[in-house]
């Protein structure tokens, strides 16, 4: 991590704990910029989509994409959308988060890193799908109120509020999560390396 000449005359004086309480704080601001520009980039795909389908295909994001064999339930093309947007989202979060906020910290190569955090992602998005899904279902109890969001405008378009309202309920645990595994430091000890093979 890089630190200005007011934070190394600030470290210099402070204890290794309040230091490295701040190094967290910051990682934290950091991880939530990062986090803010994903939010807009998840947005932005799920726009993407949701006009695509309609010009392209003459589809609403609340027909259905596959319905559940045995059950009363679907899988709806707003559900689709989001998991694109999740990808596509994540993969810019990572390289950020890798390139920036964690930067030096984890030595494993790209794609070695983005696994975990997209399994870390993954746990995020099941969450993410099931509050899409409660503020999208008329007959949930915390849906958002069809003469509020009526679809009239972008603003008033109850999916891109529902999208909104389900990615924010994942950063503080997908930020615990990946500080402490994704991009979590390599541990110290030694490194046995051999001249010759084991018999």
């Amino acid at each position: 991590m890089a630190w200005s000449i007011v934070e190394r005359d600030f470290v210099a004086e402070t204890s290794p704990k309040t230091v490295q309480t701040l190094a967290s704080l910051r990682q934290f601001i950091q991880f939530g910029m990062v986090g803010g520009s994903g939010v807009i980039v998840n947005l932005t795909v799920v726009y993407i989509c949701k006009k695509f389908a309609e010009v392209v295909f003459a589809l609403n994001e609340r027909e259905v994409f596959l319905p559940l064999l045995g059950t009363d339930f679907n899988i709806r093309w707003y559900n689709v959308f989001t998991v694109v947007a999740f990808v596509i989202a994540n993969i810019w979060n990572y390289q950020l988060n890798r390139s920036w906020t964690f930067k030096g910290v984890s030595s494993v190569g790209w794609i070695r890193g983005l696994v975990p955090f997209m399994i870390t992602g993954i746990g995020a998005l099941v969450v993410s799908q099931i509050v899409l899904v409660l503020l999208m279902n008329p007959g949930s109890p915390i849906a958002l109120s069809e003469s509020v969001f009526d679809d009239s405008t972008g603003l008033r378009t109850k999916f891109y509020w529902a999208s909104a309202l389900s990615i924010l309920v994942s950063m503080p645990v997908n930020f615990v999560i990946n500080k402490f595994w994704t991009f979590r430091k390599s541990p110290k000890g030694s490194r046995v390396v051999l001249d010759s093979p084991i018999s």
